[in-house]
């Protein structure tokens, strides 16, 4: 895979300058960077490695000296950052899984696959599951009866979706991720101990230990287009009705969505994130890494979560939170400050104290 630099600016919708007949085969940070690479430095900070590199091209930001930085060639985009989307995809080399249906797969046969539909390596695709054209599923993939998976998704090694989930176009899944496993639903003959203290906010009362009885989940999962789940993400089905994932939605790692919950789009849901049961969250929402959200609340729209918050309440549109439990960041971050002064407030009401009664005394 080779471009010269003028056809990664022209893909790009970017400027190219110098010696656009350069090609280049991967891209590199710029202490790494070697002759055939283009190198990112898209910010001063990163620019001021070029020497210990052998970079001839770099993807630099605006207003940048591309001669004082010693290169023979740049690309220049008003937003690098944003570049760096088309420059990646341009430059991915995919998983090497190749085309077709492997024979070692198992699928059954009132399966239907569209066009194009590249099957990996022991992967089983369940009765009635219709896969869109153009999806590319990895190795050992599990894919349950009657699920339905749109056009172009990328499925990558070890992702189980059980039956009856229904997925986008477009969507990518990676490694370990499970679409569809029963929600944590239990529930006991009389009151519990749990149920009470939800209520008194302390007191378990006269609940007495008693077993734990399953609630069956007969919802699924829907997720909408363009969504990107990330590996060994849990989402669980819903009880009755679906567990919903909005468009364009991204999900990192390791994050852990429950029964009924219900994600807008263009949301982001960072690396260990647990939504609790129930709760619905906004449009445009984004919730930092291991931010917890409580059971049966919602998230307005454009709300921004710092890392590791803990919402434990209904949060309003437009809010920027932090803090355990959630707070508007910038008292959350003030009363951090009055908490470091802590130790010196005790100090002086002690030395305080002393003069006072040093002071009774002398009297």
């Amino acid at each position: 895979m080779s471009y010269t630099i003028a056809e990664i600016a022209k893909a790009l919708g970017a400027t190219a300058l110098g010696a656009t007949d350069i090609r280049v085969d991967a891209l590199a940070e710029p202490a790494d960077a070697g002759p055939a690479d283009m190198a990112l430095a898209t910010k001063p900070e990163y620019a001021a490695a070029l020497p210990q590199g052998r970079a001839r091209a770099a993807l630099i930001w605006e207003g940048a000296d591309w001669h004082a930085l010693g290169l023979e060639a740049a690309i220049v985009a008003p937003r690098p950052r944003f570049a760096m989307s088309g420059l990646t995809r341009m430059m991915d080399l995919g998983e090497g899984w190749g085309d077709g249906i492997h024979p070692s797969s198992v699928i059954h046969e009132s399966a239907v696959l569209g066009e194009d539909v590249h099957v990996g390596p022991l992967c089983v695709i369940g009765a009635g599951a219709q896969i869109g054209a153009g999806c590319r599923i990895g190795p050992q993939v599990t894919i349950g009866a009657d699920a339905r998976i749109g056009e172009g998704g990328l499925i990558r090694e070890g992702v189980r979706i059980a039956a009856r989930v229904r997925v986008g176009a477009r969507v990518i899944m990676h490694p370990g991720a499970v679409l569809g496993g029963d929600g944590f639903s239990f529930v006991t003959p009389e009151k519990s101990g749990a149920e009470a203290v939800r209520e008194t906010l302390g007191d378990q009362g006269g609940a007495t230990a008693q077993s734990y009885v399953r609630i069956h989940s007969l919802g699924s999962v829907r997720l909408g287009d363009d969504v990107e789940i990330g590996a060994n993400t849990a989402i669980d089905r819903g009880t009755v009705r679906d567990t919903v994932i909005g468009d364009r939605t991204k999900i990192d790692t390791l994050v852990m969505i429950a029964h009924n919950v219900v994600v807008g789009t263009d949301t982001l849901l960072c690396g260990h994130v647990g939504i609790a049961g129930s709760s619905r969250i906004g449009n445009n929402v984004v919730l930092a890494g291991q931010v917890g959200v409580g059971d049966n609340l919602f998230v307005g729209d454009n709300v921004i979560a710092g890392g590791g918050t803990k919402i434990l309440s209904n949060v309003p549109s437009g809010r920027v939170i932090l803090g355990y439990p959630a707070m508007k960041m910038d008292a959350h971050i003030e009363m951090y400050k009055q908490m470091r002064r802590l130790g010196r407030l005790v100090s002086d009401v002690a030395t305080l104290k002393k003069s006072v009664f040093k002071s009774g005394q002398s009297d």
